[in-house]
């Protein structure tokens, strides 16, 4: 929270019973856990160890809580994931919909990040599974499944390239564009083409939300970018047009499932991993 008064009220305590808690804690480590700054409070190094271990207890403690209640046939647990937007749209709704009709009795949270974000969460374990497009690589996520993914152009039906099947990027950029932001994964791949292309892209929208730029192709001149699992029987996409990016001008970008390296899931977790995978392999890899 940056403050010893900002957590508190999160906690719903004075600030001075947790000052003493704090307090206490430091005295029983005998090194301070936070640095006091004019600002506020931060994290020194070795507030961050201990927080490591903090959150890996918890971590663990989920993981036995998982394998007990599976020895019961009635699976419980909680299932923490990071994902990028492409698959918020309907694929992981509906795998959370698949595994809650067989165990009720899992949760789940779900929060977004874009293909620089995912290492945070899963090394500091806030998440357990992480789905990224184009994820920037890092040596500790173990990739589990690793699926390729066209680029689509997206427009409306009545737009004059909504008779082709297949387009140019060169096609796509004479129209104004509406982009995601540049931490995006498919943003990544346009502009990486478009400089190798040496093509100009005229950038008429940015944004970081999928769904407000496919709102914005009411506009029948405007162009966007989006892969399959995005489009594929998501509402709205009926009224659009989809046309593939040739993959001469933009390759097709990959679409991971995994987790961190070396870490032993809670059994839900896991269990929902390879269900995804299975899933994912399905669609994409047969």
């Amino acid at each position: 929270m940056g403050s010893i008064r900002k957590a508190a009220d999160q906690l719903a305590i004075t600030s001075t019973a947790l000052n003493r808690r704090i307090l206490s804690m430091e005295d029983e480590l005998g090194v301070p856990l936070f640095e006091r700054l004019p600002s506020g409070v931060r994290l020194s190094v070795a507030g961050e160890i201990f927080i490591h271990h903090v959150r890996t207890q918890l971590s663990d403690l989920e993981k036995i809580k998982s394998q007990i209640s599976d020895l019961s046939g009635e699976r419980r647990g909680h299932v923490s994931i990071v994902c990028g937007q492409a698959v918020l749209e309907q694929f992981l709704p509906d795998m959370i919909s698949l595994y809650r009709a067989s165990h009720p009795g899992v949760t789940f949270d779900v929060k977004v990040c874009d293909r620089k974000g995912a290492r945070q969460s899963l090394v500091n374990y806030s998440a357990d599974i992480a789905v990224i497009f184009e994820a920037e690589p890092f040596q500790e996520f173990q990739i589990v499944i690793d699926v390729p993914q066209t680029v689509n152009a997206v427009f409306h039906q009545q737009h004059s390239l909504s008779q082709q099947s297949k387009v140019r990027l060169s096609d796509c950029a004479e129209y104004p564009l509406a982009l995601p932001s540049r931490s995006n994964g498919v943003r990544n791949l346009i502009e990486h083409s478009a400089a190798r292309l040496t093509q100009p892209l005229n950038i008429a929208i940015e944004s970081d939300s999928h769904t407000f730029l496919r709102k914005c192709l009411a506009d029948s001149r405007l162009v966007s970018f989006q892969i399959p699992i995005f489009s594929e029987n998501a509402e709205g996409f009926d009224e659009l047009g989809l046309a593939e990016l040739d993959t001469r001008d933009v390759s097709p970008g990959r679409l991971v499932a995994g987790q961190l390296k070396g870490r032993t899931l809670p059994v839900a977790a896991a269990r929902f991993l390879e269900q995804i995978s299975q899933e994912l392999d399905n669609r994409y890899q047969n």
